[in-house]
């Protein structure tokens, strides 16, 4: 199976640049006896930053880098002349990348905004030459300073989807038809679960030339905490959207308890998802009659917005595009990026680092010595045989 292009986890080693270290060098030219001290200083080490480029949308360039080094710097020398510097090196990502340390699982940092830069790891100091040391007691000062030490760490980039408006649903609940309806974006569309392999984003234009971005995540179903059908990697795509879209079809036996267990797995994988405001949208009403919608009403609790709508007979969908615009311009009771700050739980690091190192490759089968024999025991038609010379 080909390999999909959408990478959003990437493990990564570190180190900085070292310090250079400075000269303990004295000076001696002709009719100069006693010249003193002109050792220089070492160079700063360079340092590694990271920054949000909106030109990227995917982790794809830095899968095969796993090891990034910043030079060091120069040493000293004499004649008071300073060792060059280490360059620094600078990461680019897409917007919405967050780092974490490999091994706790802590917050580092995370860029959201085109061309933001935060240190990652900064480069070791250049050391003094003993021309710093002279004062009026030790005017030979023969020592001099060593650069500081680089730093190295091994981190973890996940990309996580800017989106105002996340699609939540079991699959083939009509997400990627919703997307393709409202937006210019083209998901793959199938009638079989699971469809969906990658997230995918959209725009949906809305009235007076506004706008708003929606994201569709693979299908989630019932266990997927505990690792079932896709299980929760792709929900971290989620964590940065202003509000749930949770879409059921309306030919479910029991709607709202199917939410119910959306919601759940949710709050397994986060439970700081259930700050975030939810709507519940209704699909596939090309299929019911009034009667049934009137039925499946009921079922609802009214404290929960809900729209019904069929993307493929463009039915409510502008009362949708309504009903989001005004949620998402209402206050928020929260701030939506201390959800993504969290730390990542070591536990699950596991099962992100046995995806990202599955190469794909076709699983070869070695030639076995009892193959021959096994196909000798089958009852094969004459004609079969003489065709594949196993009369002789």
């Amino acid at each position: 199976m080909a390999e999909s292009n959408f990478v959003d986890y990437v493990k990564i080693y570190c180190r900085s640049g070292k310090g250079g270290r400075g000269s303990a060098h004295f000076r001696r030219e002709k009719y100069i006896p006693k010249g003193g001290p002109d050792g220089g200083d070492g160079g700063n080490g360079g340092s590694i930053y990271i920054r949000a480029n909106r030109n990227y949308w995917t982790l794809l360039h830095l899968r095969f880098n796993r090891h990034i080094y910043a030079p060091s710097g120069e040493s000293g020398a004499g004649a008071l002349k300073t060792g060059s510097s280490g360059s620094d090196v600078i990461i680019e990502v897409p917007l919405g990348t967050s780092v974490y340390d490999a091994t706790t699982g802590e917050f580092i940092l995370d860029v959201t905004r085109h061309e933001e830069q935060k240190l990652l790891l900064k480069g070791g100091r250049g050391g003094k030459g003993n021309s710093f040391f002279k004062n009026a007691t030790n005017q030979a000062p023969r020592f001099a300073q060593p650069g500081e030490p680089a730093q190295e760490r091994e981190i973890i980039l996940q990309l996580k989807t800017l989106a105002d408006v996340g699609l939540v649903g079991l699959p083939n609940a009509g997400k990627s038809t919703l997307l393709s309806a409202i937006t210019a974006a083209k998901p793959k569309i199938a009638d079989y679960p699971f469809t969906t392999l990658v997230p995918n984003l959209g725009i949906v234009s809305y009235r007076d030339n506004r706008s708003f971005v929606m994201a569709d995540i693979p299908g989630i179903i019932e266990g997927a905490a505990e690792g079932k059908g896709l299980g929760l990697r792709f929900l971290r795509h989620i964590e940065r959207n202003s509000i749930l879209l949770f879409m059921i079809p309306i030919d479910t036996e029991h709607i709202y308890r199917e939410y119910e267990v959306l919601l759940a797995e949710l709050l397994k994988y986060n439970p700081g998802l259930g700050s975030k405001r939810r709507l519940l949208a209704i699909t596939k009403c090309d299929l019911a009659d009034d009667e049934l919608i009137e039925m499946v009403r009921e079922e609802i609790p009214q404290e929960l917005p809900h729209v019904f709508i069929s993307a493929v007979a463009q039915r409510g969908l502008t009362e949708l595009k309504d009903l989001l615009w005004q949620e998402l311009n209402r206050e928020m009771p929260y701030d939506n990026t201390e959800l993504v700050r969290e730390a990542m739980q070591v536990e699950t690091l596991h099962d992100d680092d046995a995806l990202y190192n599955k190469e794909g490759a076709i699983e070869w089968i070695e030639d076995d010595e009892d193959d021959e024999d096994e196909l000798l025991d089958i009852e094969w038609d004459d004609e079969v045989k003489d065709e594949l010379g196993l009369n002789d």
